[in-house]
């Protein structure tokens, strides 16, 4: 009925199954834990991977922080605590939002600082600009001119 060739493919195709997904099984004490676990691997940056957080990130080396965080959260750090620790190896990189601090603040406010700077010159300029077209409308004339100026009309 079937081939012995068919069944052997899919005995091989069926066994390679579980080699292609990577699943962490982290056992947790409570669902308060998990939800940490969660959060923290969601709002954490892998430092391989360039814009992947920890969850969604393949790499060796979100398996290993992964990890560390599950043994951290099951130590009884804080999420604060788990930050800081992150934050100590892999500096800011590994936050998507990154701390305000003394060395962030243009990266935090840079945007604004540049919006508003570019909103000044192009107001300056839209100013000078208009500011010349007046003075350009209102030319006076000296009486020479004046009287030359009704000599080329009146030739016209």
């Amino acid at each position: 009925m079937y081939s012995p060739r068919l069944l052997l493919l899919t005995a091989l195709l069926l066994a390679a199954t579980p080699g292609f997904s990577q699943v962490d099984t982290f056992v947790f004490e409570n669902d308060e834990q998990q939800q940490r676990f969660r959060q923290l691997s969601n709002e954490l940056r892998c430092p391989m991977c360039q814009n992947a957080n920890l969850t969604g990130s393949p790499g060796g080396v979100a398996e290993d922080l992964r990890r560390e965080i599950h043994r951290m959260i099951l130590a009884g750090n804080t999420d604060a605590e788990i930050e800081q620790f992150m934050f100590e190896r892999y500096g800011d990189f590994i936050f998507y939002l990154p701390r305000l601090r003394a060395d962030t603040v243009l990266l935090w406010f840079g945007p604004l600082l540049f919006l508003l700077l570019g909103g000044y010159i192009g107001w300056r300029i839209f100013r000078q600009a208009s500011g010349n077209q007046q003075a350009a409308s209102g030319v006076a004339l000296d009486q020479a001119e004046k009287e030359r100026l009704r000599r080329l009309l009146d030739d016209e």
